[in-house]
């Protein structure tokens, strides 16, 4: 009986390290969008090290306990993106223990849960126009929410805190402004 040999396809962990740095590369392409979340809680902390980057990610507050925190930082952020961080911060963190280890070691603020401008971002675009299908939508956070409810959107790969993420972010901040996208990005 001869031995049976077994592939490992080599492709699927580069494709997808290739595909994640491409949406990770387009972060100017979309700087017209509000921050999220994530993007915020580094503009509020500044420059920061990597303990102080943990420590914060380790609270576990409530969106107005959040929104007083980032009120007495020294920052330019306007209350929109105050509010868009409270609400991530609120629902993403605290963040688990092994994340925090991660963090405190390298700083590396890629570790933090994505917020709802890189899950959009990452998201809207494969199926639809970013522009007609998202930037240019008015719904509250329970209509965001529903939209995970229709079929093609179903199978879209997200955890609920990352939709419930997307919900808040979405909720806030869209609709933009027609003359705030770009040309090249309408429609």
């Amino acid at each position: 009986m001869g031995k049976t040999r077994r592939y490992i396809p080599i492709l699927g962990v580069p494709a997808i390290l290739v595909a994640v740095s491409g949406v990770l590369a387009q972060g100017d392409q979309f700087d017209f969008m509000p921050p999220g979340g994530r993007g915020a809680l580094l503009d509020l902390l500044g420059q920061v090290d990597a303990e102080t980057l943990a420590e914060v990610a380790a609270w576990d507050k409530s969106a107005e306990d959040w929104q007083a925190w980032a009120l007495l930082q020294e920052s330019e952020l306007d209350e929109k993106a105050i509010v868009t961080f409270a609400g991530y911060a609120e629902l993403n963190l605290p963040v688990s223990e092994d994340v925090l280890q991660a963090l405190a070691e390298s700083g590396d603020a890629a570790l933090l849960p994505q917020d709802g401008k890189d899950l959009a971002i990452a998201q809207c675009q494969y199926c639809h126009s970013l522009f007609s299908g998202y930037l240019m939508h008015d719904r509250d956070e329970i209509g965001w929410k529903s939209t995970f409810k229709s079929p093609f959107h179903l199978e879209i790969p997200m955890t609920e805190v990352e939709r419930d993420t997307f919900a808040r972010y979405s909720a806030i901040n869209m609709p933009l402004r027609f003359d705030d996208v770009p040309p090249e990005l309408r429609f």
